[in-house]
């Protein structure tokens, strides 16, 4: 699918529609051609070069927007392409903080990509804080569910305001009835279509139905996450109330977990999902908006609390398991009024959790410290890991994902030696400053 995809946007000069399953790389497929596509100059060059006299436009302004239907799918992306090392410039931009704060991070970056939602972008483009004149590239990731949240207006503004753009690309998970008329796609362009025809879900994938003897069902959930040990799981359901309910029992259990949903602040948000990911919690609850636009490996189980509202929806559910080549399972927890939903393809088997097996939660491996410093202290991971070997008596094996923000840094360590890694580091200095270690709950 990568393959096609690049050869399609690198060796053509039209429209390009991608549709293959979540979980199978659609990212890395438009981003590995696209910064081929672009002038990666830094912006010092002689500013009647070749390159500017052609494009009209400054090296520094940017060349390509990302639009998102979530602020996480904006932010993964981003980092994703810093991950690439391949020199380009980009941001995230999205709601939830001070347009304020982007606006001079978007000077300072001067970004070369800018991805973001759909809103949050046309702010910016509204107030000339980025440079419409100078964009060539559209791209719209999960144009399914832009369309489905209602985005059509704001994209619609945006397509409009873009005198220079030359290619638009499109990525969906699910088929595309129709594409509006206001994208304006070429009828030059060109379809990949990787979606399997009868494949529902995974064949990778293992279904099976637990049966609550109530309607209440947060004991059948207990049992059921005890028996998975220290496994990573997503407990879906489908309502805010409903999660930070479920959350709250299973941290009165013991669990450790992370509640996500899109009633929490960015920081919450970002906070919870960083701590799934880099294995500090075991268990996410969350609605269905952890269903799409997160690329977090080595999900092993899928737990339908609340049934899927459509299809669709399960389907992105249980997309966010059995990744690339991976395996993974899927539960419907079903009170005696439920059952299996009629468009849930594939046989189900009958689960049933012994209890004997585990009697307390699992705690997860790994613990989330924060460091206070960042890129603005001219720290960096490496500064990272020496000072925690060396301050903290920590190996390299004893640490995990680590990620360094503009003014902090969070770091997940082996979670039996938080406490001597905060006695340890206490009043110790990193690169000859000072610094607060502190553990992130």
């Amino acid at each position: 699918m990568q393959q096609h995809a690049a050869e399609a946007i690198l060796g053509s000069d039209g429209d390009v529609v991608l549709l293959s399953p979540t979980g199978t790389g659609k990212t890395l497929a438009y981003l590995l051609p696209l910064v081929q596509l672009l002038d990666h100059r830094d912006g010092s060059d002689d500013p009647c070069c070749e390159a500017t006299v052609i494009t009209q436009n400054r090296p520094h302004d940017p060349q390509a927007l990302v639009i998102t239907p979530g602020r996480e799918l904006a932010l993964q992306s981003h980092q994703v392409l810093q991950s690439m090392g391949c020199g380009i410039r980009s941001t995230a931009c999205y709601g939830g903080r001070a347009a304020m704060e982007e606006h001079k991070v978007l000077k300072e970056v001067k970004p070369q990509i800018v991805f973001g939602t759909p809103g949050r972008l046309n702010d910016h483009l509204d107030k000339d804080n980025i440079s419409r004149y100078g964009i060539r590239y559209l791209v719209i990731d999960e144009f399914d569910k832009c369309l489905e949240m209602g985005f059509q207006a704001e994209m619609q503004k945006l397509i409009k305001s873009l005198p220079g753009l030359q290619r638009r690309i499109l990525l969906s998970a699910t088929n595309l009835e129709q594409i509006p008329q206001f994208v304006n796609m070429s009828k030059k362009g060109t379809l990949i279509d990787f979606l399997p025809d009868d494949e529902q879900t995974s064949e990778r994938i293992t279904l099976y139905e637990v049966h609550s003897p109530q309607k209440d069902k947060l004991e059948t959930l207990k049992q059921l996450l005890l028996s998975f040990g220290d496994a990573s799981s997503i407990v879906f359901l489908n309502y805010r109330e409903s999660v930070e309910r479920v959350n709250n029992y299973l941290v009165e259990q013991g669990f450790t977990t992370s509640c996500f949903h899109g009633g929490l602040e960015q920081k919450e948000r970002e906070a919870a999902l960083y701590r799934f990911s880099n294995g500090s919690a075991n268990v996410l609850v969350s609605t269905d908006l952890a269903s799409r636009g997160l690329d977090i490996p080595n999900i092993e189980n899928i737990i339908h609390y609340h049934l899927p509202e459509s299809e669709d929806g399960y389907i992105h559910r249980v997309g966010r398991t059995a990744r690339w080549d991976a395996k993974g399972r899927s539960f419907f927890i079903l009170h005696s009024e439920e059952h299996i939903p009629d468009y849930v393809e594939g046989d189900v088997e009958e689960y049933v959790a012994a209890e004997s097996q585990h009697t307390e939660p699992a705690h997860p491996k790994m613990t989330t410290i924060y460091i206070g410093k960042g890129k603005k202290d001219k720290i960096s991971k490496g500064d990272i890991v020496g000072f925690l070997c060396k301050a903290g008596g920590l190996t390299s094996d004893m640490i995990g994902r680590i990620d360094v923000k503009d003014r902090y840094t969070y770091a997940a360590i082996k979670r039996e030696k938080l406490q001597q890694v905060l006695r340890q580091t206490r009043g110790e200095k990193i690169k000859g400053i000072k610094t607060i270690v502190e553990a992130v709950r």
